[in-house]
């Protein structure tokens, strides 16, 4: 999904402010209904891709494990500080 094209089909005015080197900067503008109608158009393209997305299990995913663990990690300690720390551990328990 292209952000820009996306915004200046909803109804966006899209400006180049400037190029610094091979970046360009942009902006954009426009009403609460063209807002809307980007929110949509961002929205159904997630919609289309989770359709067309294979399954994965959550153990397989890298920040599903993290979020078992910090989820874990507070209901266990029942402070920050021990959440803190779990979860510096399983990154780097993580990590190659």
């Amino acid at each position: 999904m292209n952000v820009v094209d996306t915004a200046h089909a909803s109804g966006f005015t899209v400006i180049l402010d400037g190029r610094i080197g091979r970046e360009e900067y942009q902006s954009v503008s426009g009403s609460v209904s063209a807002l809307q109608r980007f929110a949509e158009a961002v929205r159904q393209d997630a919609a289309s891709q989770c359709e067309s997305a294979p399954l994965q299990s959550p153990a397989v995913d890298l920040s599903g494990r993290l979020r078992r663990s910090f989820i874990g990690g507070a209901r266990k300690s029942g402070g920050r500080a021990a959440l803190a720390r779990r979860a510096s551990h399983n990154v780097r328990r993580m990590l190659p």
